[in-house]
């Protein structure tokens, strides 16, 4: 493929991701920055927005748009203490919208936030060690890893080294610090980017650790991905897989959702190696041209996974053991109070599309005044009060029943285990609604569900209003992604375990459509099933979907 992008022209001449950020901030003649710096700033972990309710009206008006941005925080494997909880709530009402969203990432965005306050909120971040940078562009995105209460221990030494593996990846530019935090320029100091070089990687690359049984982080869909071997009750290593991705674009096959290959076992120590070798395996051979093609998932489909074992090899001077056994089971996470095997108590909370807002948010502040211990941000968009001490639960179950986090007690599984993006107003991606459209569309599927005496039944719904894939819809048993204001794509079949994709259905329909797709299906399953059968499984069985 020939050529390059316009956007690898914009980064080669970036000088390491400065363009002209500096000016374009102090641009007070419009709220938004330069066409380049659009670009740029993503690298800095925020995106320029506009809210798409009020477009049309301002472009009558002869407005421009009414810009705001989303800054994305780089938070290794969820985990932020309670003052960096305070500090972001109050960030949120001080510069954003007064809300906080959990991201499929394990991470935190603050949304709304107006130029002339964007360098305010991204240093008042750095004040309590939370940074933006590489929360977004084309570098190693949130290093993601399994949020396991229970296997407390493990899951501590699982969050040290993605916290390690983040900070090795990290771009070595001082652009962030000079830009954002007035870091003086070194003079005479040559700066490069070991990792990446001039023009990092052709698009994002995401990397992500599992503790089976739990594929809580949907690991299949990582660049990277890595599960935990325990062996004896200790970390033996890490099978690694490779590949997955799950974005795509309507009307065009050359593009697709992927699941990850599984490629070998390496010891622990190894982990920064190994991701080291894929990342710069794929910033040397990924597409450059054409940036809807430009994944790992199509340099390896393209190549073939025989290539890439072989150059992977070539990278780290042999080829990696053999995978060792493993086995998972779910997705969902566990609602409600659990012990640690050290004993330490966690309470995980539903929080809806992971927006934190009103009562809630203040809830959460509250409950952050007097805890001792962590929050940890799940890939399911909840929050887990982590390390909670004995003599602070009843007062936390006080807090938690006062400000309606409580909501997971008397959800279904469908609504408990329901994902969505943000989408309309503000992502420039979305062709449909997504996390306002949730709560009717939920509501909507539940009456069907106990029509047919199943809305207690486990069933994984997740929707989208693009096909850019932010809340995993191709891994559900029931993924809808937007096409059109009010029309989405219908697909069906994934399992439980984030182990097999789902397939198309139905294509660019609305509401009703949708229903009258399902409820047939419901009241087949409902008929059918065997026991214990989840509904994706169901309709594979019983033929509906053809292999």
């Amino acid at each position: 493929m020939g050529g390059e992008s316009p956007v690898e022209g914009i980064k080669r001449s970036s000088r390491l991701l400065r363009g002209t950020l500096v000016e374009s901030l102090a641009d007070a003649t419009t709220g938004g920055l330069r066409e380049p710096d659009r670009q740029l700033i993503k690298f800095h972990g925020s995106y320029q927005q506009d809210d798409r309710d009020l477009r049309e009206e301002r472009a009558r008006q002869k407005l421009e748009p009414a810009w705001s941005f989303m800054v994305r925080t780089r938070l290794p494997g969820g985990v932020c203490t309670p003052r960096q909880w305070l500090a972001l709530a109050g960030l949120a009402r001080r510069y954003g919208n007064g809300s906080l969203r959990l991201t499929t990432r394990q991470t935190v965005q603050l949304h709304g936030i107006v130029k002339r306050d964007l360098k305010a909120t991204i240093a008042a971040m750095n004040a309590e060690l939370v940074d933006s940078i590489a929360a977004c562009g084309d570098v190693n995105r949130n290093v993601m890893a399994s949020v396991n209460p229970v296997e407390s221990l493990l899951h501590a030494q699982v969050h040290e080294l993605a916290r390690a593996l983040s900070e090795h990846l990290r771009p070595r530019t001082r652009a962030y610090h000079e830009i954002w935090l007035d870091g003086a320029r070194v003079a005479g100091t040559a700066e490069a980017e070991p990792l990446y070089g001039p023009t990092y990687l052709p698009r994002k690359f995401k990397v992500g650790i599992v503790v089976p049984p739990h594929n809580d982080i949907d690991v299949f869909s990582q660049d990277v991905g890595f599960i935990a071997i325990v062996e004896g009750g200790r970390l033996a290593g890490f099978n690694l897989v490779a590949g997955g991705g799950l974005g795509m674009t309507h009307g065009e096959s050359a593009t697709f959702p992927r699941l990850a290959d599984l490629i070998g076992f390496l010891g622990p120590e190894r982990l920064a190696e190994v991701t080291e070798a894929v990342l710069t395996l794929q910033r040397d051979f990924g597409d450059r041209a054409d940036r809807k093609h430009a994944r790992l998932k199509y340099t390896i489909a393209d190549r073939g996974l025989a290539w890439f074992r072989g150059e992977l090899a070539t990278r780290l001077g042999g080829d990696l053991a053999p995978p060792r056994p493993f086995i998972l089971s779910s997705q969902g996470d566990r609602f409600g109070w659990l012990r640690g095997v050290d004993g330490r108590l966690h309470l995980t909370l539903r929080i809806e599309s992971g927006r934190v807002s009103g009562t809630q948010l203040v809830g959460l502040e509250r409950i952050a005044d007097i805890h001792t211990g962590d929050f940890r941000f799940t890939p399911n968009q909840n929050l887990v009060i982590a390390n909670v001490a004995a003599e602070a639960v009843e007062r936390i179950n006080q807090l938690v029943a006062a400000h309606g986090l409580d909501v997971a007690l008397a959800a279904t599984p469908l609504r408990r285990d329901a994902l969505a993006c943000v989408a309309l107003p503000t992502c420039p991606l979305a062709m449909a609604e997504a996390e306002r459209y949730l709560p009717t569309i939920l509501a909507r599927i539940e009456e069907r569900l106990a029509k047919y005496g199943l809305e207690e039944l486990p069933l994984s719904l997740r929707l989208t209003g693009c096909p850019n894939g932010c809340a995993r819809p191709y891994l559900a048993e029931i993924g809808l992604v937007g096409r059109a204001p009010g029309r989405y794509v219908l697909r069906l079949g994934g399992d439980a375990s984030g182990q097999r994709l789902n397939v198309v259905y139905r294509d660019n329909i609305d509401e009703t459509a949708i229903l009258e797709a399902l409820d047939p299906l419901f009241r087949r399953y409902g008929e059918q099933r065997q026991q214990g059968e989840r509904f994706g499984d169901f309709l594979w069985r019983a033929g509906v979907l053809a292999a």
